[in-house]
């Protein structure tokens, strides 16, 4: 099932000892488009820091509940490497973050986090102080990515609001994401026409994607206006997308339907 990364804002944070905070937005990598981490805002228990949640460390979301549960204790949370969400989050910080919590560089491999196409809730390692016995091709790997300037996170809260520009012009601004559950992976950008065609909302991959401007808040999709015009149109409050939504919106930008 696709999720709104607007409607996981404000979810809590269930761990095994008990309530650790409220979500408040997520950080995707601009690459593969994947949500690599959850920003939790801690309560008063934690002096309302923000802290970064893995979807490795999800067990499960429950959106009657509006519930994230974490295989995660409180303690090992208060722990973890602390972040300034007012800055760029940097690869060496995910490095740092990662080697605490034992999980499986998402970068090492070509698979959406790493060796596989899902994280890995009940199979990840048991949180730690560090890793140990790093095969030498992962250690290069690791020692390349501290050097590199480039985070390649973005925050949805930070995109989310962005000027969308069609071959031909304007279309409107991002609204809103919609990504797997199982995945993690950002699967639409919803689009607020509201400026060109009022009270009309639509769905581009950023597969369709040329190139995105993060200095100017602009991302360039490979459609024409008149494509998006005709589209089917988005209700957020409708039903869930099913499979044949999905095709025949893929079928009316010519564009093959692939989950992979």
């Amino acid at each position: 099932m696709l999720c709104s990364i607007r409607k996981l804002d404000d979810f809590e944070l269930v761990a095994r000892d008990g309530k650790i905070g409220h979500v408040r937005g997520a950080y995707f990598d601009d690459e593969r488009w994947v949500i690599r981490h959850v920003v939790v805002r801690t309560g008063g228990w934690l002096s309302h820091r923000d802290v970064l949640i893995s979807p490795h460390s999800i067990e499960s979301m429950d959106g009657g509940k509006r519930q994230l549960v974490v295989n995660l204790s409180r303690q090992q949370v208060k722990d973890a490497p602390p972040i300034d969400t007012d800055k760029p989050v940097s690869r060496q910080h995910e490095i740092r973050h990662y080697d605490y919590y034992g999980y499986p560089y998402y970068w090492s491999g070509y698979a959406l986090w790493g060796m596989g196409t899902h994280p890995m809730p009940r199979t990840a390692l048991a949180p730690s102080a560090g890793k140990t016995g790093v095969p030498s091709e992962v250690a290069e790997m690791v020692d390349a990515e501290r050097e590199s300037a480039d985070p390649h996170l973005r925050s949805s809260n930070e995109v989310i609001g962005y000027d969308i520009e069609a071959i031909d012009g304007s279309i409107g601004k991002i609204d809103d994401f919609l990504f797997d559950e199982h995945t993690w992976e950002i699967r639409y950008a919803v689009v607020d026409t509201a400026r060109w065609l009022p009270g009309r909302r639509v769905l581009v991959s950023p597969k369709w994607i040329e190139g995105v401007s993060w200095s100017d808040h602009k991302a360039h999709f490979n459609v024409l206006r008149q494509q998006v015009k005709a589209s089917p149109a988005y209700d957020r409050d409708g039903p869930p997308l099913s499979s044949d939504d999905e095709t025949g919106l893929h079928s009316h930008y010519g564009r093959p339907f692939d989950r992979t």
